[in-house]
């Protein structure tokens, strides 16, 4: 399968402009969620990975009790690329 290219400079931030809550931290599209517990913060990312998982586009991403962060980022593409741009925008349908 081909890999997206990397998105310049321009693109990631037309494309922040469009996404509420992300921001760009060390290179990467980075989001902090806070759910009611654990349960439902691990509900989340059971979720997200499933569709990560069909996107075969894995975040890089930790949990702490009711609150997950998510940092996305093409490691092979050597940064921000339309698949880390789609998966935060599924990203925030699964957070809704």
């Amino acid at each position: 399968m081909t890999r997206p290219a990397r998105l310049d400079d321009a693109a990631v931030s037309a494309a922040l402009a469009e996404l509420p809550g992300w921001s760009l931290r060390d290179g990467k599209l980075h989001r902090e969620l806070r759910f009611e517990d654990f349960v439902a913060a691990f509900g989340f990312m059971s979720r997200v990975a499933i569709v990560a998982e069909k996107l075969d586009h894995h975040p890089e991403w930790s949990n702490v009790w009711n609150r997950v962060v998510v940092d996305l980022v093409t490691h092979d593409a050597g940064g921000i690329t339309a698949l880390d741009l789609e998966l935060a925008r599924r990203i925030d349908a699964l957070a809704r």
